[in-house]
């Protein structure tokens, strides 16, 4: 049986703030203080989640913590991240309901994170296979993209998101994923071109020049130093933590991923790279004639390499920094640009070039994301957006952020209540009215369409003449006066005519969150968000494949007069689509809180999380959510949890589960004011009644484990003497068992020595019967022998006294022959098998010695009769061989067991020697591969040796061409030494045609054969003399004109275990042979 937690459960400080009594800011701060420090980072507000930031990785994200919240209860385990994503994906896939998950908190928080391990629980609890891996792929690696170009250290977020994003994910009807659409809202696009002390720029550029290889940044034009741009801040480019050459891998892993071409990608970077050169071109005054000043560009490098990369006519782009055309109606006026102005045309068009390519990677990666089946989809939205923000200088950015924080504030009241009141309504719950802070004054402040400060902004926007942000200032001041939630230096309210706390051009909110105060400097070219029509004509004109979707207005062809719509009216038509959009899903809230400015772990400002919790509204969100019914539960739940406390309802209520808790809770005298009853569910009103079951039911629990644990005790004690007295039984059987068994072995052992003794008896009484009647056989035998003998030699004595003695003589002459001869039968006919059966007698020893040679010789024919041609040739070799070497000759024993083979170079068979085969007119006896030594150095040159009946033939080895070919009538002798080395010497007669170049000194491995063959042919041939083989180790050889002394010495030449010819001087040569 499965094991149930609840949320009350070993509860660190109160799981579920709704629960936590008393409820004030402080023991609000205090209890999450408390489960802070023990790691529980996760705290409820009903089905609200707050969400701590550690600074430092959990252990509770595992695939394990995966499938312990799947399927399950939300208040049933622990407070969790995963309770949340898993209610919503349940309540999308079986309800068909759809959903979003509103993520909120300031910079720093620990939003972005918490989108991720939403998007990665739904991932991971949702269907398998391979379509849906792929998009559930896609939709995870479209994080890294976004993050790496709308991302960016801040001094709150090493990872702050400077751009809002709500991710609409699509399901089918069995909940797995089919795609999604993200919308993308206010970059902060002023960052690309000034960051604050402190702060990064987004992180590709940081990402591209530390992860690009060395081929890429050469083609982008760029160069790894940061400090050669300037639009990256130097102070904190480098940041702990951050490995921005790895980010770069894993984004373009992920564009790769998300069905990014290579070419798109390489469009990218370049663009990214064109904003880098963008932030270098500086420029110049030039005074004209009419006294005006023209801005010229300092440096042309970086601009040539900029629209290079853009493909743009860089006399184009350097006039639209120059000139500003003005088109009015039907008459166009061109006006020069001062350095000011074209300072401000450049981040213009930096701001914008980098603001619509980030639009574009959203575009293009919804086209690979997007559900391709045209059915309706469940839809689960997952919003990331910017908390809001107070600064020390609040500018136009902090006034949208803290404008679209308000619409959520305000919505999130909304539908809270809404969802309290439809839950009262579906339970049969008396509704009662409640009283809270409605911010939607405060939301008419900015965006009424009359007076509001965002219409206000636009109308002084587009009023012709002098427009600056004092101006604007005047006009809040004249229109806002009266306003309750406005302030500021000149406001008519005589109250706040005497605040200093108000610097001059500011006016300060009150909103929901507290008050905040906006500087009015660059609101009204912030709103404005203007780019020179000559600098979008320009872009249009590049060649860059995404230059013209990036700036579609810069066609000439559709030259639009109309004034684009402002920044602040854009975002304000975007947020009002965003809250229809969340006005149709049911909504789940996690609200993200920093422990601490400082980004480490376990340290909790009170402060800052107190100044959190008041802007976040908690404490009047657990106000609104306890001011009915603190607390409700399913019946089922209830009972299940609570029937201990009850003896009618324990161990088992028979019956509905309303009826048992009504019957629990009037038997634990709860009053009837404390708890009313719903449809399905029990509601209880104050937290202390919730807080007093749960004392009871510990105590109780701690009766009955007592009980449980006394009733196992007795159980354990009974099983344990049950089984002490089984296996008492089971051990005397089993020892009276072997009792017998071995009581039974002695009787048997007893039983056979008894036996085996009478049987000894008997049998050496039969035995003593047989002996003596066989000695007394025996005795009569020998005496009748004897008797017969006597009788025989007295019959005929007379015949053997004359040739009896010869008789036994020949007889036993001829039976030692026959026994000798017999003997002879085991010799082997092996001609190398030497052994003889002994000489019985000495009478024997000539005829054993004749017996033994002619058997010999016998079979030493036997075996000779059995050789072929060839192979009797080859013996008759090795015989002479054996003749000429043996025992003279150290290398002779190792060639005995080699066969002679003759042809070691295969010279008919190989291509290589046809050439010098056909040269030879003779059947070639003997082809090998031999060093000629040379006596200048000692040192052997490789040459061909071929032996013929006639001549012998000294070859090249590369290329075959005859050296030397010498008749075999003109060699007068051979000298070898007595060693184990393979020289030899070919010594020519004097005065024959061959001994003009002088006798050869070779080395062969094959010597002994050379040698042999030479002789043998010097041996058969009747027309010429005997080969003389001079056997010495030292020996005169003929060079030319001079006779060199060759000799040999034993010892350990340096290149190995052969021998080594060195010359000495011109008159010796000295042979190193290793010693054996």
């Amino acid at each position: 049986m499965e094991v149930k937690t609840s949320l009350l459960d070993n509860m660190i400080g109160v799981g579920d703030m709704v629960l936590l009594e008393p409820l004030n800011e402080d023991s609000f701060i205090m209890n999450l203080r408390n489960r802070f420090d023990h790691n529980e980072i996760y705290t409820y507000i009903g089905s609200v989640v707050i969400s701590m930031n550690p600074y430092r990785s959990l252990p509770i994200y595992t695939p394990q913590k995966v499938e312990e919240y799947r399927n399950r209860n939300f208040y049933e385990l622990s407070p969790h991240i995963y309770a949340l994503a898993d209610e919503a994906y349940r309540s999308l896939r079986d309800q068909d309901k759809d959903q979003c998950i509103l993520i909120t908190g300031e910079s720093g928080a620990g939003k972005t994170e918490a989108s991720k391990l939403v998007m990665s629980y739904v991932a991971a609890v949702c269907g398998k296979g391979q379509e849906v891996n792929k998009v559930k792929e896609q939709l995870l690696q479209s994080n890294p993209v976004l993050e790496a170009f709308g991302n960016a250290k801040t001094m709150r977020n090493d990872n702050s998101s400077r751009f809002g994003k709500y991710m609409d994910i699509e399901f089918d009807f069995k909940g797995d994923p089919l795609g999604g659409v993200i919308s993308n809202y206010l970059l902060e696009k002023s960052r690309v071109c000034k960051q604050p002390r402190g702060e990064r720029n987004f992180h590709i550029f940081y990402q591209l020049l530390s992860g690009a290889s060395d081929d890429t940044l050469m083609k982008l034009k760029l160069d790894r130093d940061f400090s050669k741009y300037n639009y990256l801040s130097l102070d904190s480019a480098n940041v702990n933590g951050l490995d921005d050459a790895a980010s770069f891998r894993t984004v373009r892993n992920a564009m790769q991923i998300v069905g990014f071409m290579e070419a798109e990608v390489q469009s990218v970077l370049e663009l990214v790279a064109a904003v880098l050169k963008l932030g270098n071109i500086e420029f110049k005054p030039e005074s004209r004639v009419n006294g005006f000043d023209e801005s010229r560009v300092k440096d042309k490098n970086d601009l040539k390499e900029m629209c290079e990369l853009l493909g743009i006519e860089q006399s184009v782009l350097e006039r639209a920094f120059s000139y500003r055309t003005v088109e009015a109606k039907m008459e166009k006026m061109s006006t020069t640009l001062n350095v000011a102005q074209a300072y401000y045309a450049r981040d213009a068009l930096a701001k914008n070039l980098y603001s619509r390519l980030f639009s574009w990677l959203v575009t293009r990666i919804n086209e690979s994301i997007k559900a391709q089946a045209k059915t309706r989809h469940k839809v689960m939205g997952v919003l990331d957006i910017y908390g809001f923000e107070i600064f020390e200088d609040n500018s136009f950015e902090q006034f949208i952020i803290n404008y679209c924080n308000e619409k959520l504030q305000q919505i999130f009241i909304e539908l809270t209540l809404r969802e309290e009141q439809e839950e009262y309504i579906r339970e049969d719950i008396e509704w009662t009215n409640i009283e809270y802070f409605n911010n939607a004054v405060i939301c008419d402040l900015i965006e009424n369409n009359q007076n509001g400060i965002l219409a206000m902004l636009d109308e002084e926007c587009l009023r012709p003449g002098t427009v600056t942000d004092d101006t604007f200032l005047d006009k809040l001041n004249t229109i806002c006066a009266e306003h309750q939630h406005f302030e500021s230096r000149l406001n008519k309210n005589s109250k706040f005519l005497t605040d200093h706390s108000l610097p001059h051009s500011c006016f300060r909110i009150q909103h929901y969150a507290g008050k905040v105060l906006y500087r009015v400097e660059g609101f009204v070219d912030k709103n404005n968000d203007l780019l020179y029509r000559d600098l979008s004509q320009a872009m249009y004109k590049a060649t860059h494949s995404l230059m013209r979707q990036l700036f579609p207005e810069g066609n000439p062809a559709k030259v639009n007069l109309k004034r684009p719509p402002t920044a602040g009216f854009q975002f304000k038509a975007s947020v009002g689509v965003l809250m229809k959009n969340l006005q149709t899903k049911n909504p789940n809230y996690i609200r993200c809180i920093k422990p601490n400015d400082k980004k480490v772990a376990h340290i909790f400002t009170d402060s800052l999380v107190c100044h959190q919790v008041r802007y976040l509204g908690l404490v009047e969100n657990v106000r609104v959510r306890r001011a009915g019914y603190a607390f409700r539960q399913p019946y089922e739940s209830c009972l299940e949890r609570y029937k201990m406390l009850c003896k009618k309802t324990w161990p088992q209520w028979r019956g509905p589960a309303r009826d048992g808790v009504e019957v629990l809770l009037t038997d634990c005298s709860v009053p009837t004011e404390e708890f009313a009853y719903g449809r399905s569910k029990i509601f209880i009103r104050n937290p202390r009644t919730l807080f007093t079951l749960e004392e009871r039911r510990r105590a109780c629990l701690e009766d009955l484990a007592t009980l449980i644990q006394k009733i196992y005790r007795g159980w354990k004690s009974r099983t344990h003497f049950l089984l002490l007295k089984k296996s008492q039984v089971v051990v005397a059987a089993w020892y009276r068992r072997y009792a017998q068994q071995n009581k039974y072995q002695k009787i048997k052992s007893a039983t056979l020595v008894m036996q085996s003794f009478i049987r000894g008896w008997k049998a050496r009484n039969i035995l003593r019967q047989l002996k003596y009647e066989k000695r007394c056989k025996e005795a009569v035998t020998t005496i009748a022998a004897y008797w017969h003998g006597t009788q025989v030699r007295r019959e005929y004595r007379k015949f053997f006294r004359a040739n009896a003695g010869k008789k036994i003589y020949d007889f036993t002459i001829q039976r030692i022959m026959q026994k000798y001869f017999l003997g002879l039968k085991t010799t082997t006919m092996s001609p190398m098998d030497n052994t003889w059966p002994a000489k019985p007698y000495g009478f024997l020893e000539g005829a054993h010695t004749q017996l033994r040679r002619i058997f010999h010789l016998w079979r030493c024919k036997k075996y000779r009769g059995q050789f072929t041609e060839e192979k009797k040739a080859v013996y008759e070799e090795k015989l002479e061989a054996s003749e000429i070497f043996k025992d003279k000759k150290a290398l002779y024993p190792s060639s005995v067991s080699q066969p002679f083979k003759g042809d070691y170079l295969e010279i008919q068979k190989n291509p290589k020697y046809q050439k010098l085969n056909s040269a030879m007119e003779e059947k070639v006896l003997l082809a090998d591969l031999v060093n000629k030594i040379n006596r200048a150095n000692g040192k052997g040159s490789p040459r061909l040796f071929l032996l013929t009946k006639s001549n012998f033939v000294l070859a090249d080895q590369k290329t075959g061409q005859v050296k030397a070919s010498v008749p075999l009538p003109d060699l007068a002798s051979v000298s070898v030494s007595t060693q184990s080395d393979g020289f030899f010497a070919l010594k020519l007669k004097e005065g024959s045609a061959s001994a003009s170049k002088g006798d050869f000194l070779l080395s062969s491995e094959h010597l002994i054969e050379i040698i042999t063959k030479l002789h043998r042919i010097g041996t058969t041939a009747a027309d010429r003399d005997q080969i003389n083989i001079d056997i010495s180790d030292e020996f005169l050889v003929q060079f030319k004109q001079d006779k060199v002394c060759v000799k040999f010495i034993q010892g350990g030449p340096k290149n190995g275990n052969s021998a080594a010819c060195k010359r000495k001087n011109n008159r010796l040569l000295e042979v190193s042979v290793p010693s054996p």
